[in-house]
Order: structure tokens, then C-alpha cells, then sequence
């Protein structure tokens, strides 16, 4: 066969071959938590960030709340790259004004600031960690029945008539004692009952970087490292740490980008 017409068909192949079918479950906004799905075989980078393919194909990310620029996704597989651009589309956050709160609640004292490193520490610790758990490509559950949504996502706090640092969790105000459900399977990576700001709080994995938290509960019943499976009632609910009231503040990450938890219960 004429060499010329050999590399014209290898042209062809090379220019109609996808690296590989992908799917994205999730939407390309601001806070949104997003799984796709390739071949079990692909590499896949996000921007410049390596990230975990599951022996199925599963892989999973986040949109911090304030990102302004595109996301590029980049699959590679037996050496040939495809790159796979996705606009970034913004939210409009809501302002969220709480006024008549004891200054402490304000402004921790300077007396707890070494504590609330420390504690800030270990905090990120569990939140860094990467394993290949692929739990959350699952459907996460409501941790609290019959509760009331207090608080969003993204919402700028102005405490006090002081602006103060968004808000990153998901609010479900219940009676103080009200029981707290696992909303995914996970392995319990922090188990504290009196952190300053948080009080009793829990912090899970559910693989390749994906952990969700627990804060303000009143009673914890799971322990660090312990499989806990998704509907398991780990806890109640409280107003520990700096808590107005009553409720559980659940939070979602993509290893230290904070993602809204609606974005995974919808």
C-alpha cells in the first residue's frame, strides 16, 4: 500500500478518535460539586491538578465559590490528550445580617486564638486526605428530618455590622437533640466534641478528596476512623461552638475548596 495513503489513514483515525467518552453529573457554577465519568483507563487532570480515576471511571471535583475563570479538564489516554474547556458560570449570593450578638461571637478573644490554629490545623489535616474510596459517586441523603433551612451557601455575613467571612455550610435548624443521619457512606476522619467555633463536630471522606462536616451537634456517637455506612444515625443536634441556636451546619469540600452541599443533595 502507497506510504502516502497509509498516513492518510492514520490521520483520519488519529482526528476522529476521542480519547474517551465523558460525562460530567453536575453543573459548571460557582460552588458546584461535579462527578464524571470516563474510561477506567484515562488520565484526568483539572486545571494543572492530577486527580483520581476510580476502577470504574469515576472522578469528582468542585468550583470554589468565587472562581472567575474557565475549567480545564484534560483526559489522556495511551498518550493522546484531549482537552475540554467548561465556563464558569457566577452566582449572586445572598447577604445574611445577624445583629445583637455578644461581641465573643463576633470576635473570638485573643486568649483562644493559639487554640483556634491548632484546632484549624487538624481541620485541614482531615480535609486533605486523598484516598481511592469511591463512596461519592452516590447519592447523599438529608442528614436531619423535618428540619428548617436556616442558612445557604455563599452568603455574606455581616455580624454585628461587621462583614465577616462567608458562609460555607448548609443550615438545618431541629430540636437540640434531634438525630443527625450520614448522608453518604464514609470513614469518620475527625471526631471532636468541643472545637471553638464548630462545638461537637465530625468530619468524613467519601474518596478522592470529597469529605463533608458535621458542626454544632449536641452528642456524637461515631468515632475517628470507623466506617460509617450512609442513613446511620451518628449524632444530634446541637448549638455547640459559636451557635445561635439549635441547628446542623453541614459542609462539603473538595480537598480546601469549600462547595455548596446542595449542589450534592439535589
Amino acid at each position: 500500500m502507497d506510504s502516502n495513503i497509509i498516513k492518510y489513514i492514520l490521520l483520519i483515525f488519529l482526528f476522529s478518535f476521542k480519547v474517551s467518552a465523558v460525562e460530567f453529573n453536575g453543573k459548571f457554577i460557582q460552588g458546584h460539586f461535579i462527578i464524571g465519568k470516563t474510561n477506567p483507563s484515562s488520565k484526568v487532570k483539572i486545571d494543572k491538578k492530577k486527580i483520581r480515576v476510580s476502577k470504574d471511571g469515576y472522578f469528582a471535583f468542585g468550583i470554589a465559590r468565587n472562581r472567575k475563570y474557565d475549567v480545564v479538564i484534560t483526559i489522556e489516554k495511551n498518550g493522546v490528550k484531549e482537552q475540554i474547556t467548561k465556563i464558569v458560570q457566577k452566582r449572586k449570593y445572598n447577604i445574611q445580617r445577624i445583629d445583637g450578638l455578644e461581641e465573643k461571637m463576633v470576635t473570638p478573644p485573643k486568649e483562644v486564638y493559639e487554640r483556634i490554629k491548632k484546632e484549624n490545623k487538624s481541620i485541614s489535616k482531615a480535609r486533605t486526605v486523598d484516598t481511592s474510596l469511591d463512596y461519592f459517586k452516590d447519592k447523599f441523603i438529608i442528614p436531619v428530618d423535618d428540619a428548617i433551612i436556616t442558612g445557604i451557601y455563599g452568603s455574606q455575613r455581616i455580624l454585628n455590622g461587621k462583614p465577616k467571612w462567608p458562609h460555607y455550610g448548609l443550615d438545618f435548624a431541629q430540636k437540640e437533640g434531634a438525630p443527625v443521619k450520614a448522608m453518604l457512606n464514609g470513614i469518620v476522619t475527625l471526631a471532636e466534641h468541643d472545637l471553638y467555633y464548630s462545638g461537637a463536630t465530625l468530619i468524613f471522606d467519601h474518596g478522592h478528596g470529597i469529605s463533608t462536616l458535621y458542626m454544632h451537634m449536641n452528642e456524637i456517637f461515631v468515632k475517628k476512623g470507623q466506617k460509617v455506612n450512609q442513613g446511620k444515625v451518628i449524632g444530634t443536634v446541637g448549638s455547640t461552638g459559636r451557635a445561635t441556636g439549635p441547628h446542623l451546619d453541614v459542609r462539603l469540600n473538595w480537598f480546601d475548596i469549600r462547595l455548596d452541599p446542595a449542589t450534592a443533595l439535589n
